[in-house]
């Protein structure tokens, strides 16, 4: 059976993998990779190839997408298959940086990260999104804590431009996206189907910058259908 290697997002943890794993229902060997104790995308990546299989397949949300490229640009022969799914290629423009800067400064200042995870989900969900997913996207980022996610923002401002990466990429790839996703619009997305050769779109209706929590029935569908077709 292949081992899928997942990777979380910003302040995230194997919690929001974890319904797209049950839905998977043993079709595919899940390991969810760390990224909470490196201070760079580089870090992050081979933190998890030391903790990864020979050969594997690769899913990345969001900023564990970078991490994936990274990944890819590092130790392409070990990846047998990719999945990126709501992230950029891009490094962040001026604005966007300058935006991630003020939110560390701000969840420094603040005594309640709790509070700040709760305004974030309004940027992050779809507004249907059921309550208590809602409540465990809360808990994961207060698990997950203030600290780590000031260091992954300043892993993340940092990062190179990671487009040269996928002209690169000659392995089965999927590019998954939620059609509201306004952290990461499904521009970028399209973007990086364009410069992957091969590769194949697949937009989630209803959906934010989530899917594998907020959509995990149609991820599992789509990783299943991709990595372990038969099952």
């Amino acid at each position: 059976m292949e081992t899928l290697l997942m990777i979380p997002g910003l302040c995230s943890d194997a919690a929001v993998w974890r319904r797209t794993i049950a839905a998977l229902d043993g079709k595919i060997d899940c390991l969810v990779g760390d990224t909470l104790s490196d201070v760079t995308l580089e870090g992050m990546a081979r933190r998890v190839l030391a903790q990864a299989p020979d050969r594997f397949a690769l899913a990345g949300l969001s900023m564990g997408g970078m991490v994936a490229l990274e990944i890819m640009r590092i130790a392409a022969r070990r990846v047998t298959h990719l999945a990126l799914i709501d992230t950029s290629a891009r490094p962040d423009s001026f604005g966007r940086g300058v935006y991630r800067r003020l939110a560390n400064l701000y969840v420094g200042m603040s005594n309640d990260f709790q509070r700040t995870a709760e305004r974030s989900l309004r940027s992050l969900v779809h507004p249907s999104t059921p309550e208590d997913v809602r409540d465990e996207l809360v808990g994961m980022s207060v698990r997950v804590g203030p600290q780590a996610y000031v260091r992954q923002n300043l892993a993340v401002i940092a990062r190179s431009d990671l487009r040269p990466v996928l002209s690169t990429i000659d392995i089965p790839t999927i590019v998954v996206v939620g059609q509201e996703d306004r952290v990461t619009p499904v521009h970028l997305s399209h973007e990086i189907q364009n410069l992957v050769t091969e590769s194949k779109l697949h937009v989630i209706a209803d959906c934010g910058h989530l899917p594998p929590i907020e959509k995990p029935h149609e991820v599992a569908a789509l990783l299943s259908a991709f990595i372990a077709p038969g099952h």
